[in-house]
């Protein structure tokens, strides 16, 4: 481990029974056997019987044959009336029916496996620091200085330093392959190819901090405090392909739909944006948020359905449909939104929260209940990103820690590249 690097790991030092035997010299049945006629002739216990019956045959298997005998002695005409009407009785079953054995519910780990100390990681709602690639390497800003952790390795590596006063905003991997994206305080952008550890792509064209990264193949969206979107080929040195101009505020939260073809953004003048890359523009907008919109997640299940969270004053996770262009559910979390991430793998997602409760909620997206509450953070969870597995997220904060969890189940496929082991490392 590079001792001069700010990231460090922290040390985290059955009741059975048988049916009776009969114990008889004689053949004589006692007086209740007897006078079973009369009981099961009364209205009452010819219904109670036949419920029996029935709950009998589901439980216990299927009802004795219709001929057998009840007892194994001559009897006179009136009991063998009352055996008929016993075995009329049981010849009634319910359907057979499999019964499958309820699932429990689903345990999460309510602390995290790994926590790596980011020394003067920021604390500024408006910046997006954190980025899990594909590769299994975790890219984070740290003030000036972007560094690499190897989830192969756990090592901690320097990947670049800006020159002063300028400042890492915002950092994002690309999904095809070790390319990562910084954006700065001055308004550039610069692709570094992280195995050849050098700069194939630099872009200026912003006029204020990009604090929002993301990818679409080979196209990189940029967000920024002037309010505008840009689009780029990586794979060409020209200029943007493509400006998206419509937030009235700093651009905050950028989200690539999974079918490549819609672009959502989120900005501090409350709004959330859908752009539409084949029309090269604004598809439609939402105004319902009352708070600056960071936290932003496409469903991989559901098409066309985008979830966003607003800020202090909204506290809300709101779901719109971008085809019949509609809210079609609100849900008042009681605290900021900061992020959110459906999961891969199964039909939840995740949302980490600032003021005032500092916490990471896993929903159950079919009813939006809580499925676990996670917390540990002191300060604002500001920073979220997914492992390449889908299983584990790592979450950053204000209290300068990232913390990674556990929350969602496996993938029908297994490739797993996630580490589980719990420890705390510190990134120094």
């Amino acid at each position: 481990m590079n001792d001069q690097t700010p990231i460090k790991e922290v040390d985290l030092n059955k009741q059975s029974w048988t049916s009776p035997k009969d114990k008889s010299d004689r053949f004589i049945p006692r007086n209740v056997q007897s006078n079973l006629y009369q009981l099961f002739m009364s209205e009452e216990n010819s219904q109670g019987t036949l419920y029996n019956n029935l709950l009998q045959s589901s439980i216990l298997g299927k009802s004795p044959a219709v001929n057998q005998k009840l007892f194994n002695y001559k009897t006179e005409n009136k009991q063998n009336e009352m055996n008929k009407i016993i075995n009329n009785g049981l010849k009634y079953s319910a359907t057979p029916t499999k019964v499958e054995p309820e699932k429990p519910p689903r345990k999460i780990n309510k602390r995290p496996y790994k926590i790596l100390e980011a020394e003067n990681l920021q604390d500024d709602f408006y910046l997006n620091l954190l980025d899990w690639s594909p590769f299994n390497a975790l890219a984070v800003g740290l003030e000036n200085s972007v560094l690499i952790w190897s989830g192969h390795t756990s090592k901690v590596s320097r990947l670049c330093t800006l020159e002063d006063p300028d400042m890492v905003c915002s950092v994002a991997w690309s999904q095809r392959n070790q390319h990562l994206s910084v954006g700065n305080s001055m308004g550039e952008v610069e692709v570094w190819d992280v195995t050849k550890q050098k700069v194939i792509r630099k872009w200026n064209g912003h006029q204020g901090r990009i604090g929002s990264l993301a990818w679409n193949n080979y196209l990189l969206a940029t967000g920024s405090r002037d309010r505008n979107i840009l689009v780029r080929d990586v794979r060409s040195p020209n200029e943007s392909i493509q400006k998206y101009v419509g937030h009235k505020q700093e651009i905050c939260g950028l989200k690539w739909s999974f079918d490549e073809q819609l672009l959502a953004s989120g900005g501090n003048d409350n709004k959330l944006f859908i752009w539409s890359l084949k029309n090269q523009g604004e598809l439609t907008h939402f105004s319902q948020h009352q708070a600056a919109v960071k936290a932003i997640g496409w469903s991989p299940h559901q098409h066309n359905i985008v979830a966003s969270g607003g800020g202090t004053a909204d506290r809300c996770i709101r779901f719109f449909n971008t085809q019949t262009i509609e809210q079609v559910d609100c849900i008042d979390t009681g605290s900021q939104v900061c992020n959110l991430m459906f999961s891969k793998n199964s039909n939840e997602l995740v949302s980490t929260h600032g003021y005032s409760l500092n916490q990471i909620i896993v929903w159950n997206y079919n009813n939006m209940s809580k499925v676990a509450t996670l917390t540990g953070h002191t300060q604002r969870v500001l920073y979220l990103s997914g492992s390449p597995c889908g299983q584990n997220i790592v979450t950053g904060a204000g209290d300068e820690t990232l913390r990674f969890w556990n929350v969602f189940p496996q993938s029908a496929s297994k490739n797993d590249h996630g580490i589980t082991r719990a420890e705390t490392i510190d990134l120094r």
